[in-house]
């Protein structure tokens, strides 16, 4: 006998459950320990920004969310589900990455970089696919763009449709690794807006970037990392203006 309250469905966990968890993480390659006991929380809808050092194991970090990277110690917590191999097809499928260098293919149009994996990996028809995804090239400001290759568009315009590629499977969660890094400065800045963008959209948001502006604007707490470890999290006006880490405060002295 049952009160007439819904069973929960464990693969639609509540809002208060994390949309990302890492519990003393820990990875390798060969004998370089480039994460270190990594543990931080993420809220759904929250904007971190991770900054570091090159080398410092950021962008270790968030490939580890969807298994780009195995995690050898630690748990990874993936919307309260724990990130096995198992469950990485199924992370994938609410985890949405952009990447340094776009990643778009070459033999493909734009519509068909953002149709691609909706209609042959979700099964949604052709028709829908493309109206979602001129929906989201519009948002990007890259909608005239939709049938011209990657190859005769500028990096930003690439980047910008790169990020709409990944909200056409609607993620709940966005990683974004440099995304500005192979950019022309001239070209930054659209990219910054496009992201700016989507962060007023709710969406949960990790972001590597060496772009400090940004992360004032728009993370809701910045990341420091160094040598594989989390050496200072805060809010972008603490992180900035008081910053209580030596190696934090020498790392901003010089990027700033």
């Amino acid at each position: 006998m049952t009160d007439g309250a819904a069973t929960p469905d464990p693969e639609t966990p509540d809002l208060k459950t994390p949309a990302v968890e890492f519990r003393g993480v820990n990875k390798w390659f060969g004998t370089a320990h480039v994460l270190r006991e990594v543990s931080l929380t993420v809220a759904k809808s929250e904007r971190i920004v991770i900054c570091g050092p090159s080398g410092s194991g950021k962008s270790t970090l968030i490939r580890c969310v969807n298994g780009l990277e195995a995690h050898q110690g630690g748990t990874i917590r993936v919307a309260g589900q724990d990130l096995t191999p198992a469950r990485i097809p199924a992370v994938r499928r609410t985890v949405g990455m952009v990447f340094q260098h776009f990643n778009l293919f070459a033999h493909l149009t734009v519509l068909e970089n953002c149709t691609l994996a909706p209609i042959h990996g979700r099964g949604i028809g052709r028709r829908a696919a493309e109206a979602r995804a001129r929906d989201e090239l519009e948002r990007l400001a890259v909608a005239d763009l939709a049938d011209r290759y990657p190859g005769q568009l500028s990096g930003g315009q690439q980047q910008r449709v790169a990020i709409a590629r990944a909200l056409c499977l609607d993620p709940a969660v966005m990683l974004f690794d440099e995304p500005t890094s192979a950019l022309d400065p001239e070209m930054v800045q659209e990219v910054l807006d496009a992201l700016t963008d989507l962060a007023g959209r709710g969406m949960t948001l990790l972001c590597v970037t060496h772009e400090m502006g940004f992360a004032r604007r728009v993370a809701d707490r910045v990341v420091f990392m160094d040598a594989g470890q989390i050496v200072e999290v805060a809010p972008p006006q603490a992180f900035f203006d008081r910053p209580e880490h030596p190696r934090t405060r020498e790392f901003l002295a010089r990027l700033l």
